[in-house]
């Protein structure tokens, strides 16, 4: 097989190749590894190969899973593979050469369903960012365009799948880091709903489930299968979430039924929405019409802004908790992590119980308003990103902040900067590329981008749905759908990397 034969099939079609012995699993690798070797260096997708330890146990694949043989990567932040380094984009485990003891849960379901692993890909230190420019490894860029960033913070997968090294790579979203780089990179991203994929052993949750473990993808039905391959709790999960009736690979097969779709464009903190997004929703809500779906534009009462302090605080509590973690596990100093992740911490360790506990009673509210807006719609239509991908190095902290907040940092004031009418603006400033994402976090809704849309650059840009609670069914089913009707497999061809 070559690779003009390797890059036109998606996951499912390998695999089947395999299964049908038309193919040999280390061929596929060979083609998959050939493929990286070609485009890494200019892409920065894939920062920790384990390829010899891929091809000695693609030689002897017996795995009779559904994705038997596939070469598959790993994202590298708590997709831990046993034996290998790991270091969720941050200095501090690079420099400690950390080596996972043990696969993580949703590893073991990929092992288990029989994809091959062959490597590592980028990630923002702690997955904390929309946009992959770790100081550990360096910028990820865009297959569409290298000028352009592949997003975050899944951005080394997202890059990889569109570059064409593999059709399905291994993803997380606690903010939108499946959806994000979907967006920016033309892919097919779901989150799912809080629980429906696991992590254990070591953690039974991350950011009280509003983050969630799933894959990027170019075709639905892959995504719909990989779900079925992983959902599902584990030992230590917290949250035992419904299994679904029906296989999604089942589901996908029939057409949904009319749907009602309220949409909007407008961005919920009051931030700038590109007029790429806003054509994205506009011509994404014509092809509903056409497929005989109920559109119109509206949304539900929720008040962006204080949601969006309500995620805030909430992340920036995790990125304390982490970097204190870190600390303690490797012996790390300050000068281990980056400024922003320093910055972050502060920010999120001076944050008291009781407002850490009512920010997450601020939570329900957002379930109820949007279990109420359901009683109206199927789903929420909404962008994905506010705009087409950033270019590389055009999202970081001013320059002149950046002497300040040493400053502060050095005396432990760093904090202060979150106080007041300040606060509102530092939202603005991390979430203004990415204002749509959160609410299916907070809310543990599930939640897909999906590829409809090119500007005149040809720089992709995703159209995001929400569905109501373990309603994934519906998601993939209109997927696929929208998907039939509109193919965009094609336009992978025109990436020249």
């Amino acid at each position: 097989m070559k690779f003009s034969e390797y890059v036109q099939y998606d996951g499912l079609g390998l695999a089947a190749l395999v299964q049908q012995k038309q193919v040999q699993a280390h061929e596929l690798l060979d083609i998959a590894i050939e493929r990286a070797k070609k485009v890494n260096p200019h892409i920065n997708a894939i920062v920790i190969p384990m390829y010899e330890q891929a091809l000695e146990r693609a030689k002897h694949n017996t795995h009779s899973g559904q994705f038997s043989g596939l070469p598959f990567l790993l994202k590298d932040l708590h997709q831990e593979y046993a034996g290998i380094a790991t270091s969720s984009g941050s200095m501090a485990f690079k420099k400690a050469k950390y080596i996972a003891t043990e696969h993580s849960e949703i590893v073991s379901r990929w092992e288990k369903s029989g994809a091959v692993t062959f490597g590592l890909t980028n990630t923002p230190e702690f997955g904390i960012k929309g946009i992959t420019e770790p100081e550990a490894w360096g910028s990820c860029k865009n297959p569409w365009n290298l000028k352009y960033n592949s997003g975050g913070s899944s951005g080394g997968s997202a890059s990889a799948v569109a570059a064409g090294i593999v059709p399905i790579a291994g993803a997380s979203d606690g903010g939108g880091s499946i959806r994000i780089p979907a967006s920016y990179c033309g892919l097919f991203g779901l989150k799912p709903s809080r629980g429906r994929t696991p992590w254990g052993p070591k953690v039974s949750e991350q950011m009280h489930g509003a983050a969630m473990q799933h894959v990027l993808t170019k075709s639905v039905r892959d995504s719909a299968a990989m779900l079925d391959a992983t959902h599902g709790s584990e030992y230590s999960s917290l949250f035992n979430i419904q299994s679904p009736i029906k296989s999604y690979i089942q589901v996908i097969e029939k057409a949904p039924k009319r749907l009602r779709i309220g949409f909007s464009t407008d961005s919920p903190i009051g931030t700038t929405v590109s007029k790429d997004a806003i054509q994205a929703i506009q011509n994404t809500a014509k092809l509903l019409e056409s497929l005989g779906h109920y559109v119109e534009e509206a949304k539900p009462q929720i008040d962006g802004m204080a949601l969006a302090k309500d995620f805030i605080t909430t992340w920036f509590s995790q990125c304390a908790y982490t970097v204190n973690q870190v600390k303690q596990q490797l012996g790390a100093k300050d000068r281990d992590f980056e400024l922003d992740t320093l910055a972050i911490a502060a920010f999120g360790a001076k944050t008291t119980a009781t407002d850490y506990i009512q920010n997450l009673n601020g939570w329900s509210t957002y379930v109820s308003q949007m279990n109420q807006y359901f009683d109206h719609y199927d789903l929420f239509l909404i962008p994905s990103t506010a705009s087409v991908a950033p270019k590389n190095g055009e999202v970081k902290t001013p320059a002149w902040q950046i002497p300040i907040l040493k400053g502060l940092l050095k005396v432990d004031q760093a904090h202060v900067l979150a106080k007041g009418k300040f606060v509102e603006q530092l939202i603005k400033n991390n979430l203004q590329w990415v204002p749509f994402t959160q609410l299916a976090n907070i809310t543990g809704l599930p939640a897909m981008s999906v590829p409809l849309y090119w500007n005149k650059a040809n720089l992709p840009l995703g159209s995001q749905f929400v569905a109501p609670f373990g309603r994934e069914d519906l998601l993939l089913q209109l997927a696929a759908q929208l998907e039939q009707a509109q193919p965009w497999n094609l336009r992978y061809s025109s990436i020249q990397v």
